[in-house]
Protein backbone atom coordinates (compact mmCIF):
# COMPACT_ATOMS: atom_id res chain seq x y z
CA UNK A 1 0.00 0.00 0.00
CA UNK A 2 1.57 3.78 -1.36
CA UNK A 3 1.15 6.12 1.38
CA UNK A 4 0.03 9.68 0.69
CA UNK A 5 0.82 12.76 0.57
CA UNK A 6 -0.95 15.06 2.76
CA UNK A 7 -0.69 18.19 0.17
CA UNK A 8 -2.09 15.90 -2.32
CA UNK A 9 -5.08 15.52 -0.11
CA UNK A 10 -5.27 19.09 0.82
CA UNK A 11 -5.25 19.84 -2.99
CA UNK A 12 -8.02 17.48 -3.85
CA UNK A 13 -10.19 18.90 -0.96
CA UNK A 14 -9.44 21.76 -1.95
CA UNK A 15 -11.18 21.04 -5.68
CA UNK A 16 -13.86 19.01 -3.49
CA UNK A 17 -15.08 21.96 -1.91
CA UNK A 18 -14.11 24.85 -4.43
CA UNK A 19 -16.00 22.61 -7.34
CA UNK A 20 -13.30 23.76 -9.84
CA UNK A 21 -9.40 23.26 -10.59
CA UNK A 22 -8.95 26.78 -10.59
CA UNK A 23 -10.41 27.60 -6.89
CA UNK A 24 -8.52 24.67 -5.53
CA UNK A 25 -5.36 26.60 -7.30
CA UNK A 26 -6.34 29.45 -5.61
CA UNK A 27 -6.84 27.85 -2.04
CA UNK A 28 -3.42 26.07 -2.06
CA UNK A 29 -1.46 28.68 -3.59
CA UNK A 30 -0.38 27.04 -6.41
CA UNK A 31 -0.69 27.14 -9.96
CA UNK A 32 -3.63 25.20 -12.19
CA UNK A 33 -0.91 23.14 -13.70
CA UNK A 34 0.49 22.13 -10.67
CA UNK A 35 -2.80 21.63 -9.23
CA UNK A 36 -3.66 19.25 -12.28
CA UNK A 37 -0.82 17.30 -11.69
CA UNK A 38 -1.27 16.70 -8.13
CA UNK A 39 -4.60 15.48 -8.77
CA UNK A 40 -3.17 12.92 -11.50
CA UNK A 41 -0.44 11.87 -8.83
CA UNK A 42 -3.44 11.28 -6.23
CA UNK A 43 -4.65 9.17 -9.69
CA UNK A 44 -1.94 7.33 -9.96
CA UNK A 45 -1.86 6.29 -6.30
CA UNK A 46 -5.30 5.31 -5.85
CA UNK A 47 -5.15 3.65 -9.19
CA UNK A 48 -8.87 5.10 -9.75
CA UNK A 49 -9.98 8.16 -12.03
CA UNK A 50 -10.85 10.90 -8.91
CA UNK A 51 -12.27 13.42 -11.65
CA UNK A 52 -14.10 13.13 -14.61
CA UNK A 53 -15.07 15.83 -17.28
CA UNK A 54 -18.13 17.73 -17.09
CA UNK A 55 -19.41 20.20 -19.87
CA UNK A 56 -16.32 22.73 -19.75
CA UNK A 57 -15.06 21.55 -16.04
CA UNK A 58 -14.62 18.48 -13.97
CA UNK A 59 -16.49 16.49 -10.95
CA UNK A 60 -15.52 14.13 -8.64
CA UNK A 61 -16.28 10.03 -9.82
CA UNK A 62 -18.08 8.11 -7.49
CA UNK A 63 -14.55 7.11 -6.05
CA UNK A 64 -13.62 10.66 -5.95
CA UNK A 65 -17.23 10.93 -3.77
CA UNK A 66 -15.58 8.23 -1.44
CA UNK A 67 -12.32 9.79 -1.03
CA UNK A 68 -13.66 13.08 0.40
CA UNK A 69 -14.46 11.59 3.51
CA UNK A 70 -11.29 9.90 4.15
CA UNK A 71 -9.25 12.70 3.05
CA UNK A 72 -11.05 14.84 5.51
CA UNK A 73 -10.44 12.26 8.74
CA UNK A 74 -6.76 11.85 7.35
CA UNK A 75 -5.75 15.19 7.36
CA UNK A 76 -7.70 15.89 10.90
CA UNK A 77 -5.62 13.21 12.27
CA UNK A 78 -2.53 14.80 10.95
CA UNK A 79 -3.56 17.88 12.42
CA UNK A 80 -4.22 16.46 15.66
CA UNK A 81 -1.48 14.86 16.41
CA UNK A 82 1.28 17.54 15.27
CA UNK A 83 -1.24 19.64 17.74
CA UNK A 84 -1.33 17.44 20.52
CA UNK A 85 2.71 16.67 20.46
CA UNK A 86 3.26 20.34 20.47
CA UNK A 87 0.83 21.83 22.86
CA UNK A 88 0.69 18.96 25.57
CA UNK A 89 3.01 21.56 28.05
CA UNK A 90 2.27 24.77 26.32
CA UNK A 91 1.20 27.47 28.81
CA UNK A 92 0.64 31.22 28.18
CA UNK A 93 -1.33 33.96 26.54
CA UNK A 94 -2.19 34.45 23.01
CA UNK A 95 -4.34 37.41 21.90
CA UNK A 96 -6.11 36.92 18.63
CA UNK A 97 -7.52 39.64 16.73
CA UNK A 98 -10.11 38.74 14.29
CA UNK A 99 -13.34 40.03 12.11
CA UNK A 100 -16.68 38.92 12.39
CA UNK A 101 -16.60 37.10 8.88
CA UNK A 102 -14.00 34.56 10.29
CA UNK A 103 -15.75 34.40 14.21
CA UNK A 104 -19.16 33.71 12.70
CA UNK A 105 -18.24 30.64 10.34
CA UNK A 106 -14.55 28.88 10.30
CA UNK A 107 -13.19 29.65 13.95
CA UNK A 108 -15.13 28.20 16.04
CA UNK A 109 -14.57 24.57 15.04
CA UNK A 110 -10.55 25.29 14.68
CA UNK A 111 -9.97 27.24 17.74
CA UNK A 112 -12.08 24.10 19.35
CA UNK A 113 -9.00 22.03 17.73
CA UNK A 114 -6.14 24.45 19.42
CA UNK A 115 -7.81 24.40 23.16
CA UNK A 116 -7.88 20.47 23.13
CA UNK A 117 -4.45 20.36 22.73
CA UNK A 118 -3.75 23.25 24.22
CA UNK A 119 -5.78 23.07 27.18
CA UNK A 120 -3.36 25.35 29.33
CA UNK A 121 -3.26 28.38 27.23
CA UNK A 122 -5.28 31.23 27.69
CA UNK A 123 -6.52 33.04 24.29
CA UNK A 124 -7.82 36.39 24.52
CA UNK A 125 -10.29 37.15 21.29
CA UNK A 126 -10.71 40.50 19.73
CA UNK A 127 -13.66 40.60 17.69
CA UNK A 128 -13.86 43.76 15.60
CA UNK A 129 -13.53 45.92 12.69
CA UNK A 130 -9.91 45.78 10.07
CA UNK A 131 -8.65 48.88 10.64
CA UNK A 132 -9.10 49.01 14.41
CA UNK A 133 -7.80 45.45 14.40
CA UNK A 134 -4.66 46.43 12.47
CA UNK A 135 -3.95 49.23 14.54
CA UNK A 136 -3.33 47.34 17.66
CA UNK A 137 -1.40 44.38 15.85
CA UNK A 138 1.06 47.35 15.10
CA UNK A 139 0.85 48.32 18.44
CA UNK A 140 1.52 45.04 19.47
CA UNK A 141 -1.06 44.26 21.38
CA UNK A 142 -1.93 41.80 19.47
CA UNK A 143 -0.19 38.42 18.37
CA UNK A 144 -2.67 37.07 15.37
CA UNK A 145 -4.32 39.51 13.05
CA UNK A 146 -7.28 37.94 11.08
CA UNK A 147 -8.14 40.88 8.78
CA UNK A 148 -9.30 42.32 5.28
CA UNK A 149 -5.66 42.92 4.16
CA UNK A 150 -4.54 45.91 4.22
CA UNK A 151 -1.27 45.85 2.33
CA UNK A 152 1.29 43.90 1.84
CA UNK A 153 3.60 42.25 5.12
CA UNK A 154 6.63 40.97 5.67
CA UNK A 155 4.78 38.64 8.39
CA UNK A 156 2.03 37.42 6.32
CA UNK A 157 1.88 33.63 7.29
CA UNK A 158 -1.76 33.37 4.80
CA UNK A 159 -3.43 35.49 2.04
CA UNK A 160 -7.07 34.07 1.39
CA UNK A 161 -8.38 35.64 -1.88
CA UNK A 162 -12.25 35.64 -1.86
CA UNK A 163 -14.70 36.53 -4.20
CA UNK A 164 -16.85 39.56 -3.46
CA UNK A 165 -20.85 38.80 -4.19
CA UNK A 166 -24.09 40.76 -3.92
CA UNK A 167 -26.12 39.54 -1.38
CA UNK A 168 -29.80 40.05 -0.68
CA UNK A 169 -32.85 38.61 1.45
CA UNK A 170 -34.34 35.43 0.35
CA UNK A 171 -37.57 36.83 -0.09
CA UNK A 172 -36.21 39.78 -2.35
CA UNK A 173 -36.14 43.55 -1.55
CA UNK A 174 -39.19 45.00 0.10
CA UNK A 175 -39.65 47.57 -2.15
CA UNK A 176 -39.11 48.35 -5.98
CA UNK A 177 -37.25 51.71 -6.34
CA UNK A 178 -35.31 52.89 -9.65
CA UNK A 179 -32.49 54.06 -7.28
CA UNK A 180 -30.91 50.47 -5.82
CA UNK A 181 -31.07 50.53 -1.98
CA UNK A 182 -27.72 49.61 -0.70
CA UNK A 183 -26.96 48.85 2.87
CA UNK A 184 -23.18 48.99 3.86
CA UNK A 185 -20.71 49.61 7.16
CA UNK A 186 -19.79 52.75 8.09
CA UNK A 187 -16.45 54.04 6.91
CA UNK A 188 -13.57 52.88 6.57
CA UNK A 189 -14.60 49.70 5.10
CA UNK A 190 -13.32 47.51 1.50
CA UNK A 191 -16.59 46.26 1.00
CA UNK A 192 -17.80 49.41 0.95
CA UNK A 193 -15.60 50.74 -1.12
CA UNK A 194 -16.34 48.01 -3.60
CA UNK A 195 -19.85 47.81 -4.04
CA UNK A 196 -19.95 51.88 -4.26
CA UNK A 197 -17.12 51.94 -6.89
CA UNK A 198 -18.86 49.49 -8.81
CA UNK A 199 -22.05 51.04 -9.33
CA UNK A 200 -20.41 54.44 -9.69
CA UNK A 201 -18.04 52.76 -12.85
CA UNK A 202 -21.29 50.71 -14.10
CA UNK A 203 -23.32 54.29 -13.85
CA UNK A 204 -26.37 52.25 -11.70
CA UNK A 205 -28.30 54.33 -9.48
CA UNK A 206 -28.44 53.77 -6.10
CA UNK A 207 -29.05 55.13 -2.43
CA UNK A 208 -27.55 54.02 1.34
CA UNK A 209 -30.73 52.69 2.01
CA UNK A 210 -29.09 51.28 5.32
CA UNK A 211 -25.62 52.33 7.64
CA UNK A 212 -24.30 50.19 10.41
CA UNK A 213 -21.03 50.48 12.75
CA UNK A 214 -21.50 46.24 13.08
CA UNK A 215 -22.07 43.12 10.64
CA UNK A 216 -24.94 42.34 12.94
CA UNK A 217 -26.80 45.32 11.75
CA UNK A 218 -25.69 45.37 8.07
CA UNK A 219 -27.48 41.41 8.02
CA UNK A 220 -30.80 42.57 9.82
CA UNK A 221 -30.79 45.20 7.08
CA UNK A 222 -30.54 42.83 4.46
CA UNK A 223 -32.39 40.16 5.93
CA UNK A 224 -35.45 42.05 6.43
CA UNK A 225 -35.01 43.63 2.64
CA UNK A 226 -34.25 47.06 2.58
CA UNK A 227 -31.35 46.76 0.66
CA UNK A 228 -28.41 44.62 -0.84
CA UNK A 229 -24.80 44.82 0.05
CA UNK A 230 -21.94 43.03 -0.77
CA UNK A 231 -20.02 40.45 1.52
CA UNK A 232 -18.33 37.34 0.30
CA UNK A 233 -19.81 33.49 0.76
CA UNK A 234 -18.79 33.47 4.26
CA UNK A 235 -21.69 35.87 5.59
CA UNK A 236 -24.76 34.27 3.97
CA UNK A 237 -26.72 32.79 6.28
CA UNK A 238 -30.81 32.04 7.23
CA UNK A 239 -32.82 34.62 5.47
CA UNK A 240 -29.86 35.72 2.81
CA UNK A 241 -29.23 34.65 -0.74
CA UNK A 242 -27.26 35.70 -3.95
CA UNK A 243 -28.91 38.83 -5.36
CA UNK A 244 -31.16 37.67 -7.94
CA UNK A 245 -29.90 37.88 -11.56
CA UNK A 246 -32.93 39.98 -12.52
CA UNK A 247 -30.94 42.96 -10.31
CA UNK A 248 -28.49 42.89 -12.83
CA UNK A 249 -25.77 44.09 -10.63
CA UNK A 250 -22.19 44.99 -11.67
CA UNK A 251 -18.83 42.28 -11.13
CA UNK A 252 -17.15 43.21 -8.01
CA UNK A 253 -13.36 42.72 -6.88
CA UNK A 254 -11.91 39.75 -5.22
CA UNK A 255 -11.36 40.64 -1.59
CA UNK A 256 -8.11 40.07 0.05
CA UNK A 257 -7.94 38.85 4.08
CA UNK A 258 -4.33 38.12 5.26
CA UNK A 259 -3.31 35.99 8.41
CA UNK A 260 -0.54 37.88 10.27
CA UNK A 261 1.86 36.69 12.94
CA UNK A 262 3.64 38.96 15.77
CA UNK A 263 7.29 38.33 14.56
CA UNK A 264 8.61 37.86 18.42
CA UNK A 265 5.26 35.84 19.24
CA UNK A 266 5.65 32.52 21.77
CA UNK A 267 5.01 29.01 20.27
CA UNK A 268 1.70 28.76 21.24
CA UNK A 269 0.99 31.77 19.22
CA UNK A 270 2.80 30.04 16.32
CA UNK A 271 1.24 26.88 16.46
CA UNK A 272 -2.11 28.52 16.50
CA UNK A 273 -1.56 30.41 13.36
CA UNK A 274 -0.13 27.28 11.88
CA UNK A 275 -3.51 25.83 12.80
CA UNK A 276 -5.54 28.75 10.90
CA UNK A 277 -3.58 28.80 7.67
CA UNK A 278 -3.94 25.33 7.34
CA UNK A 279 -7.73 25.41 8.15
CA UNK A 280 -9.04 28.98 7.24
CA UNK A 281 -8.93 28.10 3.76
CA UNK A 282 -11.79 25.35 4.15
CA UNK A 283 -15.72 25.13 4.22
CA UNK A 284 -16.09 28.29 2.69
CA UNK A 285 -20.08 28.40 1.19
CA UNK A 286 -20.00 28.28 -2.46
CA UNK A 287 -23.11 30.52 -3.60
CA UNK A 288 -25.22 29.77 -6.37
CA UNK A 289 -26.49 32.52 -8.72
CA UNK A 290 -29.82 33.59 -7.60
CA UNK A 291 -32.97 32.96 -9.78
Amino acid sequence: MDAIDPDLLRTFLAFAEGGSLARAAAVVNRSPSAVTAQMQRLEALIGEPLLAPAGRGRSLTPVGEELVNHARRILDAHRDAWLSLRGARADGRISLASTQDFADTTLPDLLRRFARSHPRVRLDLRIGRSKELALAFDQGQVDILLTMRQATATDELLVLREEMIWLCSDRGLATVDAQLPLAVLDPPCGFRSAAISALESAERPFRLAATSPSLSGLRAAVVSGIAVTTRTARFLGPGMAPAPMHLDLPPLPVAEFSLRVRANAGKPATDLAALLADGLPWNVPQPRPGA
